[in-house]
């Protein structure tokens, strides 16, 4: 990809004119992010691009120094039958509480990578057609190292109706991330925090329980961040994230609740309880960062109540047979005792 020192030349009036003199071309390339409008049956597709088309990036990734752009391209391909005029977007990226990618809404001004990101404002493209639209990306002087998140979308706006058959407006977008590192003191980083451990009792005493560990985990670090590792409860260990809860990324700077389930757990009355931490650095430029693992440890309460419950039944059923056998014993003294006191007396009556 090109690069070049900021401040790029005209680079707007060139995409701006490069886009409009129709650099379209057809494209068999499955779709990566495709969306729909009900209304007028639009789908398109956004990928990364080079100057033959859609190629094989997942995202925009650059590592870049202060100061220093780059030239790039993503491509739009429309897949429905009719054309479409297409509005372009670029803003800083985030991550939801669930960890999926997204990017501010077009009503809130960007304050961080979204800006450095300079692009058409619209892409007119036919019908089963794709676009090349170049944009650029410029790092501003005083840009901290570290990785910087933003976002490129394509978006048709139409009018629908509600459910009580008002007209409004919606948006749909389809878009690319765009990761921008900036080259310095790369530090990746993170941080453990409340560690909440509960215990479920099974009530069946054959069976053990389970343990629920509830934590969060903090990106202090400046680079992006898989958060993996394991829970381990009385001797069971479990690794997390799991196929259910997906890829867990972090952002710089982002914070995220994970829960874990440990099946199998015996209440011990007191347990040990060890979350580790080993996140995986996300790379830009082809380097990974090492990071060591991040522990901590509690204590968990476990108090053992079907089987407290069941040693209180047998102590109970132990007593009532203990008590019955000392009652029988008493009876059976009486009827000795009633038995020698009546011989004594057949003896001593005389004869007549």
């Amino acid at each position: 990809m090109p690069r070049f020192c900021v401040p790029a030349v005209a680079l707007r009036a060139l995409m701006v004119l490069a886009v409009a003199s129709g650099a379209l071309m057809s494209s068999s390339a499955a779709a990566s992010a495709a969306a729909e409008d009900d209304t007028a049956d639009i789908r398109w597709s956004v990928r990364p691009a080079d100057e033959s088309g859609a190629d094989e990036r997942s995202a925009i990734e650059h590592a870049l120094d202060p100061g220093e752009g780059v030239e790039d391209s993503l491509a739009v391909r429309n897949l429905s039958r009719v054309g479409a005029t297409f509005r372009l977007l670029a803003a800083d990226g985030f991550t939801t509480r669930t960890g999926r990618f997204d990017i501010l809404p077009a009503d809130q001004e960007s304050v961080g990578a979204g800006t450095w990101v300079t692009l058409p404002e619209q892409v007119t493209v036919g019908p089963g057609e794709t676009a090349l639209v170049p944009f650029a990306i410029a790092v501003p002087e005083d840009a901290e190292p570290g990785d910087h998140a933003a976002g490129i979308t394509a978006s048709v706006s139409s009018v629908q109706s509600d459910g009580d058959g008002a007209q409004v407006g919606v948006e749909s977008r389809v878009g690319l991330r765009v990761i921008t590192r900036v080259n310095g003191e790369i530090a990746p980083g993170a941080t453990i925090s409340g560690v909440d451990p509960g215990y479920e009792v099974r009530w069946n005493p054959a069976r053990p329980g389970s343990a629920t560990v509830t934590f969060d985990v903090l990106n202090d670090g400046n680079t992006r961040l898989l958060a993996e590792g394991s829970v381990a409860v009385g001797g069971q260990e479990v690794a997390f994230p799991s196929e259910e809860a997906g890829r867990q990324e972090l952002l710089p700077g982002d914070s995220r609740t994970v829960s874990v389930e440990v099946d199998d757990v015996w209440p011990l009355v007191s347990l040990p309880v060890t979350v580790e931490l080993d996140p995986v650095v996300l790379t830009v430029d082809g380097s990974t960062p090492e990071m060591t693992p991040v522990t901590a440890e509690v204590r968990m309460w476990a108090v053992p109540w079907p089987q407290l419950l069941v040693l209180l039944g047998l102590a109970l059923v132990a007593y009532s047979a203990v008590g019955n056998r000392r009652r029988r014993r008493r009876r059976l003294d009486i009827l000795l005792a009633r038995a020698r006191d009546e011989g004594r007396r057949s003896v001593s009556v005389p004869a007549p």
